[in-house]
Protein backbone atom coordinates (compact mmCIF):
# COMPACT_ATOMS: atom_id res chain seq x y z
CA UNK A 1 0.00 0.00 0.00
CA UNK A 2 3.05 2.36 0.81
CA UNK A 3 3.90 1.72 -2.99
CA UNK A 4 1.24 0.04 -4.88
CA UNK A 5 3.73 -0.15 -7.63
CA UNK A 6 6.38 -1.49 -5.29
CA UNK A 7 6.22 -4.44 -3.30
CA UNK A 8 2.41 -4.85 -3.66
CA UNK A 9 2.77 -5.02 -7.33
CA UNK A 10 5.18 -7.38 -7.03
CA UNK A 11 2.79 -10.03 -4.86
CA UNK A 12 1.04 -13.47 -5.92
CA UNK A 13 -2.77 -13.06 -5.89
CA UNK A 14 -5.00 -15.80 -4.30
CA UNK A 15 -7.85 -16.36 -6.92
CA UNK A 16 -10.34 -16.68 -4.01
CA UNK A 17 -9.45 -15.19 -0.67
CA UNK A 18 -8.30 -17.90 1.64
CA UNK A 19 -9.93 -18.18 5.15
CA UNK A 20 -8.02 -20.60 7.50
CA UNK A 21 -9.84 -21.64 10.36
CA UNK A 22 -8.12 -23.37 13.80
CA UNK A 23 -8.55 -24.30 17.08
CA UNK A 24 -5.93 -22.49 19.17
CA UNK A 25 -4.58 -19.12 18.21
CA UNK A 26 -0.72 -19.55 17.20
CA UNK A 27 -1.88 -22.37 15.20
CA UNK A 28 -2.39 -19.49 12.75
CA UNK A 29 1.02 -18.36 12.14
CA UNK A 30 2.06 -20.96 9.92
CA UNK A 31 -0.12 -20.41 7.52
CA UNK A 32 0.83 -16.77 7.47
CA UNK A 33 4.59 -17.73 7.15
CA UNK A 34 3.20 -20.12 4.03
CA UNK A 35 2.13 -16.87 2.54
CA UNK A 36 5.12 -15.27 3.24
CA UNK A 37 6.98 -18.26 1.39
CA UNK A 38 4.93 -18.64 -1.47
CA UNK A 39 4.55 -14.31 -2.18
CA UNK A 40 1.18 -13.89 -1.48
CA UNK A 41 2.08 -11.76 1.70
CA UNK A 42 5.64 -9.15 1.64
CA UNK A 43 8.32 -10.65 4.45
CA UNK A 44 7.98 -7.80 5.95
CA UNK A 45 5.97 -4.30 6.49
CA UNK A 46 2.90 -6.18 6.90
CA UNK A 47 -0.34 -4.36 9.08
CA UNK A 48 -2.13 -6.98 11.26
CA UNK A 49 -5.31 -6.51 12.07
CA UNK A 50 -6.49 -8.74 15.22
CA UNK A 51 -10.02 -8.87 16.48
CA UNK A 52 -9.96 -10.57 20.26
CA UNK A 53 -11.10 -10.41 23.75
CA UNK A 54 -6.94 -10.71 24.01
CA UNK A 55 -4.15 -9.16 22.99
CA UNK A 56 -1.75 -12.03 22.99
CA UNK A 57 1.17 -9.74 22.44
CA UNK A 58 3.21 -11.33 25.56
CA UNK A 59 6.37 -12.77 24.89
CA UNK A 60 7.54 -16.48 25.35
CA UNK A 61 9.86 -15.50 28.05
CA UNK A 62 12.74 -17.53 28.39
CA UNK A 63 12.90 -18.25 23.86
CA UNK A 64 16.44 -17.50 22.63
CA UNK A 65 15.13 -14.44 20.28
CA UNK A 66 17.75 -16.55 17.26
CA UNK A 67 14.55 -18.85 17.58
CA UNK A 68 12.19 -16.50 15.36
CA UNK A 69 14.24 -17.26 12.56
CA UNK A 70 14.10 -20.98 13.14
CA UNK A 71 10.49 -21.63 12.02
CA UNK A 72 9.74 -25.02 13.26
CA UNK A 73 11.34 -24.46 16.34
CA UNK A 74 9.33 -21.37 16.63
CA UNK A 75 6.30 -23.01 16.02
CA UNK A 76 6.74 -25.15 18.94
CA UNK A 77 7.75 -22.76 21.75
CA UNK A 78 4.19 -20.44 21.35
CA UNK A 79 1.09 -20.66 23.36
CA UNK A 80 -2.31 -18.60 22.58
CA UNK A 81 -0.66 -15.49 24.39
CA UNK A 82 2.62 -15.13 22.82
CA UNK A 83 2.60 -15.51 19.18
CA UNK A 84 2.27 -12.63 17.56
CA UNK A 85 5.40 -10.53 18.84
CA UNK A 86 8.09 -13.32 17.46
CA UNK A 87 6.61 -12.75 14.32
CA UNK A 88 7.16 -8.60 14.73
CA UNK A 89 10.99 -9.41 15.90
CA UNK A 90 11.57 -11.16 13.28
CA UNK A 91 10.34 -8.59 11.08
CA UNK A 92 7.41 -9.33 9.37
CA UNK A 93 4.67 -6.73 11.12
CA UNK A 94 5.75 -3.42 11.80
CA UNK A 95 1.67 -2.47 12.73
CA UNK A 96 -0.67 -4.37 14.85
CA UNK A 97 -4.38 -2.95 15.42
CA UNK A 98 -5.89 -4.89 18.13
CA UNK A 99 -9.77 -4.19 17.84
CA UNK A 100 -11.58 -5.21 21.01
CA UNK A 101 -15.05 -5.57 22.63
CA UNK A 102 -15.49 -3.29 25.21
CA UNK A 103 -15.06 -5.79 28.33
CA UNK A 104 -11.52 -6.16 27.13
CA UNK A 105 -9.09 -3.60 28.68
CA UNK A 106 -6.01 -4.90 28.94
CA UNK A 107 -3.47 -1.98 27.06
CA UNK A 108 -4.80 1.34 27.55
CA UNK A 109 -6.17 2.89 24.58
CA UNK A 110 -4.60 4.29 21.44
CA UNK A 111 -1.10 4.36 19.40
CA UNK A 112 2.11 2.62 21.41
CA UNK A 113 5.44 3.35 19.71
CA UNK A 114 7.67 1.12 20.90
CA UNK A 115 11.10 -1.56 20.06
CA UNK A 116 11.03 -4.81 20.00
CA UNK A 117 14.66 -6.76 19.87
CA UNK A 118 17.24 -8.91 21.55
CA UNK A 119 17.83 -8.15 25.52
CA UNK A 120 21.82 -8.26 25.08
CA UNK A 121 21.99 -9.71 28.69
CA UNK A 122 19.38 -12.72 27.96
CA UNK A 123 19.30 -13.16 24.51
CA UNK A 124 15.51 -13.46 24.70
CA UNK A 125 12.93 -10.86 22.67
CA UNK A 126 12.19 -7.81 25.13
CA UNK A 127 10.19 -4.77 24.44
CA UNK A 128 10.62 -1.05 25.22
CA UNK A 129 6.89 -0.30 25.99
CA UNK A 130 6.19 0.62 29.74
CA UNK A 131 2.23 -0.57 29.32
CA UNK A 132 1.50 -2.49 32.35
CA UNK A 133 0.29 -5.23 30.10
CA UNK A 134 4.28 -5.59 29.77
CA UNK A 135 5.71 -4.85 32.91
CA UNK A 136 3.47 -6.99 34.78
CA UNK A 137 5.33 -10.15 32.71
CA UNK A 138 8.77 -8.98 33.17
CA UNK A 139 9.12 -8.30 29.46
CA UNK A 140 10.31 -4.44 29.55
CA UNK A 141 14.12 -3.12 29.20
CA UNK A 142 15.32 -0.24 28.35
CA UNK A 143 16.54 0.69 24.47
CA UNK A 144 20.18 0.85 25.43
CA UNK A 145 19.50 -3.17 26.23
CA UNK A 146 18.12 -3.88 22.62
CA UNK A 147 20.00 -5.03 19.48
CA UNK A 148 18.15 -6.01 16.60
CA UNK A 149 15.58 -3.50 17.31
CA UNK A 150 12.45 -3.25 15.20
CA UNK A 151 9.85 -0.76 15.38
CA UNK A 152 6.21 -1.66 15.95
CA UNK A 153 2.85 0.61 16.20
CA UNK A 154 0.60 -0.80 18.27
CA UNK A 155 -2.98 0.72 17.69
CA UNK A 156 -5.46 -0.41 20.88
CA UNK A 157 -8.95 0.50 20.00
CA UNK A 158 -12.63 -0.26 21.27
CA UNK A 159 -15.34 -1.66 18.89
CA UNK A 160 -18.78 -1.24 20.53
CA UNK A 161 -21.33 -3.38 19.21
CA UNK A 162 -23.97 -1.94 16.80
CA UNK A 163 -27.15 -1.16 18.32
CA UNK A 164 -30.08 0.96 16.68
CA UNK A 165 -31.97 4.05 17.47
CA UNK A 166 -34.94 6.30 16.11
CA UNK A 167 -36.46 9.42 17.75
CA UNK A 168 -37.77 8.33 21.36
CA UNK A 169 -41.34 8.42 20.20
CA UNK A 170 -41.41 5.83 17.30
CA UNK A 171 -39.57 3.84 19.98
CA UNK A 172 -42.36 4.02 21.76
CA UNK A 173 -44.99 3.06 19.31
CA UNK A 174 -43.25 0.27 18.42
CA UNK A 175 -43.35 -2.64 20.71
CA UNK A 176 -39.63 -4.65 20.88
CA UNK A 177 -42.09 -7.73 19.98
CA UNK A 178 -42.89 -6.38 17.08
CA UNK A 179 -39.59 -5.14 15.84
CA UNK A 180 -38.53 -7.29 12.84
CA UNK A 181 -35.03 -8.82 12.91
CA UNK A 182 -32.01 -6.78 11.24
CA UNK A 183 -29.68 -8.61 8.78
CA UNK A 184 -26.25 -7.72 7.34
CA UNK A 185 -28.37 -5.95 4.32
CA UNK A 186 -30.81 -4.36 5.92
CA UNK A 187 -28.01 -2.53 7.84
CA UNK A 188 -26.05 -1.61 4.81
CA UNK A 189 -29.49 -0.42 3.26
CA UNK A 190 -30.99 0.85 6.52
CA UNK A 191 -33.17 4.12 6.75
CA UNK A 192 -35.00 1.85 9.27
CA UNK A 193 -38.04 3.05 11.44
CA UNK A 194 -38.02 0.33 13.55
CA UNK A 195 -35.09 -0.14 15.60
CA UNK A 196 -34.10 -0.42 19.09
CA UNK A 197 -33.68 2.86 21.26
CA UNK A 198 -29.62 3.46 21.89
CA UNK A 199 -29.72 7.13 23.81
CA UNK A 200 -26.26 6.84 25.35
CA UNK A 201 -24.94 10.32 24.00
CA UNK A 202 -23.45 8.56 21.37
CA UNK A 203 -23.82 11.83 18.67
CA UNK A 204 -21.42 13.71 20.82
CA UNK A 205 -18.79 11.10 20.50
CA UNK A 206 -19.01 10.68 16.80
CA UNK A 207 -18.76 12.10 14.07
CA UNK A 208 -20.06 11.38 9.94
CA UNK A 209 -17.88 9.31 7.87
CA UNK A 210 -18.32 12.05 4.86
CA UNK A 211 -16.25 14.40 7.71
CA UNK A 212 -13.25 12.26 7.16
CA UNK A 213 -12.67 11.99 10.56
CA UNK A 214 -12.50 9.14 12.82
CA UNK A 215 -15.39 7.54 14.54
CA UNK A 216 -14.10 4.24 16.15
CA UNK A 217 -17.66 2.88 17.53
CA UNK A 218 -19.76 1.68 14.66
CA UNK A 219 -23.12 2.60 15.50
CA UNK A 220 -26.23 4.79 14.02
CA UNK A 221 -27.21 7.60 14.86
CA UNK A 222 -30.41 8.98 14.04
CA UNK A 223 -32.08 12.75 13.62
CA UNK A 224 -35.71 13.13 14.76
CA UNK A 225 -36.16 15.92 12.22
CA UNK A 226 -35.41 13.53 8.83
CA UNK A 227 -36.37 10.22 11.05
CA UNK A 228 -33.79 8.33 9.31
CA UNK A 229 -30.70 6.52 10.31
CA UNK A 230 -27.29 7.23 8.71
CA UNK A 231 -24.07 5.27 9.85
CA UNK A 232 -21.58 7.39 12.02
CA UNK A 233 -19.01 5.07 11.83
CA UNK A 234 -15.72 5.88 10.14
CA UNK A 235 -12.61 3.74 9.50
CA UNK A 236 -10.31 6.81 8.38
CA UNK A 237 -8.06 6.03 11.27
CA UNK A 238 -7.51 2.44 10.66
CA UNK A 239 -7.35 3.20 6.76
CA UNK A 240 -4.63 5.63 7.27
CA UNK A 241 -2.68 2.84 9.46
CA UNK A 242 -3.05 0.18 6.72
CA UNK A 243 -1.82 2.75 3.98
CA UNK A 244 1.70 2.60 5.79
CA UNK A 245 2.05 -1.04 4.88
CA UNK A 246 2.31 -3.22 2.25
CA UNK A 247 -0.51 -6.38 2.89
CA UNK A 248 -2.42 -6.98 5.84
CA UNK A 249 -3.70 -9.73 7.49
CA UNK A 250 -7.28 -10.19 8.97
CA UNK A 251 -7.38 -12.54 12.01
CA UNK A 252 -10.72 -12.96 14.12
CA UNK A 253 -10.27 -14.71 17.47
CA UNK A 254 -14.33 -15.97 18.06
CA UNK A 255 -14.12 -14.99 21.89
CA UNK A 256 -14.24 -11.41 20.40
CA UNK A 257 -17.64 -12.04 20.30
CA UNK A 258 -18.82 -13.77 23.48
CA UNK A 259 -15.69 -14.99 26.46
CA UNK A 260 -15.01 -16.33 29.39
CA UNK A 261 -12.52 -16.65 31.72
CA UNK A 262 -11.94 -20.47 32.49
CA UNK A 263 -10.22 -20.67 35.48
CA UNK A 264 -12.79 -19.00 37.47
CA UNK A 265 -15.02 -22.48 36.95
CA UNK A 266 -11.81 -24.25 37.69
CA UNK A 267 -11.38 -22.59 41.32
CA UNK A 268 -13.57 -22.00 44.26
CA UNK A 269 -14.05 -18.34 44.42
CA UNK A 270 -11.84 -18.27 47.53
CA UNK A 271 -9.18 -19.96 45.77
CA UNK A 272 -9.27 -17.41 42.64
CA UNK A 273 -9.50 -14.70 45.26
CA UNK A 274 -5.94 -15.79 46.80
CA UNK A 275 -4.36 -16.65 43.69
CA UNK A 276 -5.05 -12.86 43.12
CA UNK A 277 -3.47 -11.82 46.02
CA UNK A 278 -0.49 -13.80 45.39
CA UNK A 279 0.56 -13.11 41.74
CA UNK A 280 -0.79 -9.43 41.79
CA UNK A 281 1.13 -6.92 40.20
CA UNK A 282 1.25 -3.35 41.77
CA UNK A 283 0.91 -1.08 39.35
CA UNK A 284 3.64 1.60 39.67
CA UNK A 285 3.03 5.29 39.49
CA UNK A 286 3.36 7.11 36.68
CA UNK A 287 6.81 9.19 35.84
CA UNK A 288 8.72 6.66 36.78
CA UNK A 289 12.95 6.99 35.75
CA UNK A 290 14.15 4.23 33.68
CA UNK A 291 16.15 2.96 36.60
CA UNK A 292 12.55 2.60 38.43
CA UNK A 293 11.08 0.92 35.90
CA UNK A 294 14.44 -1.71 35.84
CA UNK A 295 13.42 -1.98 39.26
CA UNK A 296 9.60 -2.75 39.31
CA UNK A 297 10.42 -5.05 36.36
CA UNK A 298 13.13 -6.64 38.37
CA UNK A 299 11.25 -7.31 41.29
CA UNK A 300 8.27 -8.79 39.61
CA UNK A 301 10.24 -11.43 37.40
CA UNK A 302 11.68 -12.78 41.25
CA UNK A 303 8.05 -12.72 42.24
CA UNK A 304 7.06 -15.08 39.43
CA UNK A 305 10.48 -16.93 39.70
CA UNK A 306 9.64 -17.81 42.99
CA UNK A 307 6.29 -18.81 42.75
CA UNK A 308 7.20 -20.80 39.68
CA UNK A 309 9.07 -22.59 42.04
CA UNK A 310 7.22 -23.01 44.99
CA UNK A 311 4.13 -24.70 42.25
CA UNK A 312 6.88 -26.74 40.95
CA UNK A 313 8.51 -28.27 44.53
CA UNK A 314 4.51 -29.10 45.06
CA UNK A 315 4.33 -31.12 41.57
CA UNK A 316 6.61 -33.06 43.79
CA UNK A 317 5.48 -32.89 47.11
CA UNK A 318 2.56 -31.15 48.82
CA UNK A 319 3.35 -32.15 52.48
CA UNK A 320 2.56 -29.80 54.88
CA UNK A 321 6.75 -29.09 55.84
CA UNK A 322 6.94 -28.30 52.08
CA UNK A 323 3.55 -25.91 51.45
CA UNK A 324 4.36 -24.13 54.91
CA UNK A 325 8.36 -23.34 54.13
CA UNK A 326 7.57 -21.46 51.06
CA UNK A 327 4.58 -19.80 52.70
CA UNK A 328 7.51 -18.59 54.86
CA UNK A 329 8.59 -15.97 52.13
CA UNK A 330 7.30 -12.65 51.96
CA UNK A 331 3.66 -12.41 50.43
CA UNK A 332 3.13 -15.91 49.66
CA UNK A 333 1.64 -16.65 53.25
CA UNK A 334 -1.66 -17.37 51.85
CA UNK A 335 -0.32 -20.71 50.02
CA UNK A 336 -1.33 -22.54 53.13
CA UNK A 337 -4.91 -21.69 53.23
CA UNK A 338 -4.70 -22.33 48.97
CA UNK A 339 -3.36 -25.86 49.22
CA UNK A 340 -5.58 -27.29 51.68
CA UNK A 341 -8.92 -25.60 49.77
CA UNK A 342 -7.01 -27.51 46.66
CA UNK A 343 -6.66 -30.95 48.74
CA UNK A 344 -10.08 -30.70 50.40
CA UNK A 345 -11.77 -30.89 46.55
CA UNK A 346 -9.33 -32.85 44.38
CA UNK A 347 -6.75 -35.75 45.35
CA UNK A 348 -4.23 -34.73 43.43
CA UNK A 349 -4.18 -31.27 42.52
CA UNK A 350 -3.10 -29.85 39.25
CA UNK A 351 0.14 -27.06 40.67
CA UNK A 352 1.03 -26.57 37.21
CA UNK A 353 -2.19 -25.74 36.46
CA UNK A 354 -2.64 -23.59 39.75
CA UNK A 355 0.65 -21.53 38.41
CA UNK A 356 -0.91 -21.04 34.33
CA UNK A 357 -3.97 -19.66 36.17
CA UNK A 358 -2.34 -17.30 38.79
CA UNK A 359 0.09 -16.07 35.93
CA UNK A 360 -3.40 -14.40 34.49
CA UNK A 361 -3.86 -12.64 37.64
CA UNK A 362 -1.81 -9.65 37.42
CA UNK A 363 -3.50 -6.15 37.66
CA UNK A 364 -6.49 -6.86 36.41
CA UNK A 365 -8.77 -10.38 35.34
CA UNK A 366 -9.16 -12.04 32.34
CA UNK A 367 -11.70 -10.85 30.18
CA UNK A 368 -15.38 -12.70 31.00
CA UNK A 369 -18.54 -11.78 28.93
CA UNK A 370 -20.78 -14.41 28.05
CA UNK A 371 -22.68 -12.85 25.39
CA UNK A 372 -26.23 -12.60 24.73
CA UNK A 373 -27.49 -13.81 21.02
CA UNK A 374 -28.48 -10.18 20.42
CA UNK A 375 -25.16 -8.72 21.85
CA UNK A 376 -23.38 -11.40 19.15
CA UNK A 377 -25.14 -10.52 16.58
CA UNK A 378 -24.77 -6.53 16.81
CA UNK A 379 -20.77 -7.52 17.44
CA UNK A 380 -20.64 -9.46 14.35
CA UNK A 381 -22.84 -6.25 12.60
CA UNK A 382 -20.14 -4.24 14.07
CA UNK A 383 -17.08 -5.60 11.97
CA UNK A 384 -18.89 -6.19 9.35
CA UNK A 385 -19.50 -2.79 8.31
CA UNK A 386 -16.27 -1.79 9.96
CA UNK A 387 -14.50 -4.25 7.50
CA UNK A 388 -16.45 -3.11 4.86
CA UNK A 389 -14.66 0.51 4.31
CA UNK A 390 -11.31 -1.24 4.43
CA UNK A 391 -9.51 -2.79 1.83
CA UNK A 392 -9.59 -6.70 0.79
CA UNK A 393 -6.78 -8.47 3.48
CA UNK A 394 -4.70 -10.76 1.56
CA UNK A 395 -6.22 -13.64 4.23
CA UNK A 396 -8.00 -14.48 6.89
CA UNK A 397 -7.09 -16.46 10.13
CA UNK A 398 -9.47 -17.29 12.59
CA UNK A 399 -9.35 -18.69 16.01
CA UNK A 400 -11.89 -21.04 17.79
CA UNK A 401 -10.54 -20.63 21.22
CA UNK A 402 -13.09 -23.57 22.73
CA UNK A 403 -11.61 -26.36 23.80
CA UNK A 404 -9.72 -24.31 26.21
CA UNK A 405 -12.77 -22.46 27.37
CA UNK A 406 -12.36 -19.07 26.58
CA UNK A 407 -15.14 -19.11 23.76
CA UNK A 408 -18.24 -20.49 25.11
CA UNK A 409 -18.57 -23.90 23.51
CA UNK A 410 -21.88 -23.93 23.14
CA UNK A 411 -21.62 -20.91 21.24
CA UNK A 412 -18.62 -21.11 19.07
CA UNK A 413 -20.17 -22.87 16.06
CA UNK A 414 -23.15 -20.25 15.52
CA UNK A 415 -20.27 -17.42 16.09
CA UNK A 416 -18.34 -19.00 13.05
CA UNK A 417 -20.77 -19.39 10.73
CA UNK A 418 -21.88 -15.85 11.62
CA UNK A 419 -18.53 -14.58 11.04
CA UNK A 420 -18.16 -16.87 8.13
CA UNK A 421 -21.17 -15.31 6.37
CA UNK A 422 -20.28 -12.07 7.23
CA UNK A 423 -16.84 -13.02 5.35
CA UNK A 424 -18.96 -13.87 1.71
CA UNK A 425 -21.13 -10.86 2.39
CA UNK A 426 -18.09 -8.67 1.92
CA UNK A 427 -15.48 -10.83 -0.29
CA UNK A 428 -17.56 -13.02 -2.18
CA UNK A 429 -16.65 -16.72 -2.50
CA UNK A 430 -13.67 -17.65 0.08
CA UNK A 431 -11.46 -20.67 0.03
CA UNK A 432 -12.47 -21.67 3.41
CA UNK A 433 -9.61 -24.51 5.16
CA UNK A 434 -10.93 -25.94 8.63
CA UNK A 435 -7.60 -26.50 9.68
CA UNK A 436 -8.98 -27.56 13.26
CA UNK A 437 -9.63 -31.36 14.27
CA UNK A 438 -12.46 -33.19 12.80
CA UNK A 439 -13.62 -33.72 16.57
CA UNK A 440 -13.59 -30.14 17.52
CA UNK A 441 -16.84 -29.32 15.83
CA UNK A 442 -20.05 -31.49 15.42
CA UNK A 443 -19.67 -31.81 11.57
Amino acid sequence: MSDPAGDRGRLRRYPELPVWVVEDHQEVLPFIYRAIGSKHLPANNISFVHFDSHPDLLIPVNMPADTVFDKETLFGELSIENWIMPAVYAGHFSHVIWLHPMWAEQIREGKHHFLVGKDTSTTTVRVTSTDHYFLSDGLYVPEDQLENQKPLQLDVIMVKPYKFCNNQEENDAVSSAKKPRLTLEDVENTVSTNCDSYSEGLEKDTVTRESGQTCLEPSFSCSSESQECHTTASTGKILEILEKGDAFVLDIDLDFFSVKNPFKEMFSQEEYKILQELYQFKKPSTNLTEEDLVDCVDTRIHQLEDLEAAFADLCDGDDEDTVRRWASNPGMESLVPLVQSLKKRTEVPDYEMVHQAGLTCDYSELPHHISTEQEIEYLIQSVYYLLKNLPKPTLVTIARSSLDDYCPSEQVDTIQEKVLNSLRSLYGSLDIHLAYSAGSSPS
